[in-house]
């Protein structure tokens, strides 16, 4: 076997984490954790796409395409030297894709650029797809003010086949109740960029007004659409989506619950959020309806995830359950707790297993970031998946001690591997020349690490605990 590359180690004490599964027990059913994909930079959405793979935007501008069997990834886009990335929350941002994905294999994007050293813009765009790769760029709408906060930029394709956009105020709260912006706004519009006749302000694209910055959208098997959005200091909400809804920021923030709020609400129609934190900001992102009997626990509830605000205080994964008609939320309970800040979960329509997508452990997010798979593996999906066992890398023990072993599958024999730290620095590197690599405690200090093997088909990465 080659001798590895070894390089200087930078290590930062705060990525210390225990990789040991930490499965969740709910009251009849156990789902197990796995790690399906990590060396991720700032996973800012993840979707399961119509071709049964699970579709990531990530901050930075790069799109990714997991198989959620063996965790193969490959880069589909790559938008890095295009989009402006700040240095707070821009970037490549919410993604959709097609609802008639095999008819006009197309996915939606938004991300921020640059006009200048002032001026910066948002804009909704499409690729098409041809099995590989993304390519042609159509712009759905530009000109959308973006800046390093609050940029809102979910997207959600409804049943009739339009698009809500979410804006946020771009640290102008006077944006969002004013009807002449786009910004703090839910904005509703066709496939193509054209604004839909039933629009409730006719030649608009406003859907709904007096948002702050929503960043989770969802919709429910009924058609109710819920959402997610970060509150100033406190007051982050869950609202139901209302056309034509006034949301009231920055008038109203929460519920209408203190003088100045209970004047303007009695004197304007407002909706109030069917959730609200109170006592500080969580930052509550990506949501989604489960609707699946694979956690018949979760069945009919909202999943949203919890970034934990700037503090990243209690990051989560959150499930609510609602009342009986899907207009109020009855409880909260949180799960994945220690995994640090979650953007955002999709779910598997075959098993019902949920994925959720780390963002590191502090604001405004840094990798790489792991995204992980909750699985009730009791659970017998009516569908076959195919199995992908041809491509693998596997680590044993995990953490290593002093002496732990990489097994490749024999694909990735004659290519190259790379071990990096958590701090993104290559600490070792070589060719596979076997299907087995000796780790040895006196090569790599105590610290987390990931191991990144590519070849034609793609890249797999697994964690690896140095104790």
């Amino acid at each position: 076997m080659k001798k590895a590359l070894l390089l200087p180690i930078l290590f930062l004490s705060f990525l210390m984490m225990d990789i040991k599964a930490q499965d969740i027990s709910l009251d009849n059913t156990t789902l197990t954790e796995k790690q399906l994909a990590t060396g991720l930079q700032i996973p800012w959405e993840i979707l399961w796409g119509p071709d049964d793979h699970i579709w990531v935007s990530e901050r930075y501008g790069k799109v990714k395409r997991i198989d959620p069997e063996n965790g193969n990834t490959n880069t589909v886009l790559d938008l890095e030297s295009t989009i402006w990335g700040g240095s707070g929350e821009p970037g490549l941002l919410g993604m959709a894709i097609h609802p008639d994905f095999e008819n006009s294999p197309q996915v939606f994007l938004v991300y921020t650029y640059s006009l200048g050293f002032t001026t910066k813009r948002e804009k909704v765009v499409s690729y098409d797809w041809d099995g590989t790769s993304l390519s042609n760029e159509n712009v759905i709408l530009d000109n959308i003010p973006a800046e390093n906060i609050h940029n809102g930029s979910r997207l959600l394709f409804l049943p009739d086949g339009t698009l809500l956009v979410t804006t946020g105020d771009v640290g102008n709260s006077s944006n969002s109740l004013n009807l002449n912006s786009i910004s703090g706004k839910t904005l509703r519009m066709n496939a193509d960029g054209t604004i839909p006749e039933d629009n409730p302000i006719p030649g608009s694209y406003i859907y709904t007004y007096g948002n702050r910055n929503s960043q989770g959208l969802c919709v429910a098997p009924d058609g109710k659409i819920y959402s997610s959005e970060h509150g100033q200091q406190r007051s982050d909400e869950i609202n139901l989506i209302i056309p034509n809804g006034n949301y009231g920021w920055p008038q109203v923030e929460g519920i209408c619950n203190t003088s100045l709020e209970e004047e303007y609400c009695n004197n304007n129609e407002t909706e109030e959020p069917i959730w609200e934190w109170s006592d500080y900001c969580i930052a509550p992102n990506g949501i989604e309806y489960y609707n699946h009997d694979a956690i018949p626990e979760w069945k009919g509830s909202l999943l949203c995830a919890i970034l934990g605000g700037i503090q990243a205080k209690e990051p989560r994964l959150a499930q609510f359950e609602l009342n009986e008609d899907g207009t109020g939320i009855l409880a909260e309970n949180q799960y994945v707790t220690n995994k640090g800040r979650i953007r955002d979960l999709c779910i598997n329509p075959h098993t019902g297993a949920v994925y959720v997508a780390t963002n590191g452990p502090s604001y405004p997010g840094s990798g790489p970031n792991i995204i992980f798979e909750y699985v009730n593996e009791d659970y017998i999906s009516p569908v076959t998946t195919i199995n992908s066992d041809n491509q693998f890398v596997k680590v044993s023990p995990n953490p290593i001690h002093k002496k732990g072993r990489v097994e490749f599958s024999d694909n990735f024999i004659g290519h190259q591997y790379e071990i990096i730290s958590y701090a993104g620095q290559v600490v070792m590197s070589g060719e596979i020349t076997e299907s087995v690599l000796e780790i040895r405690r006196r090569f790599l200090p105590s610290g987390m690490y990931y191991i990144k093997a590519t070849n034609e088909e793609g890249t797999i990465t697994q964690t690896i605990m140095m104790k």
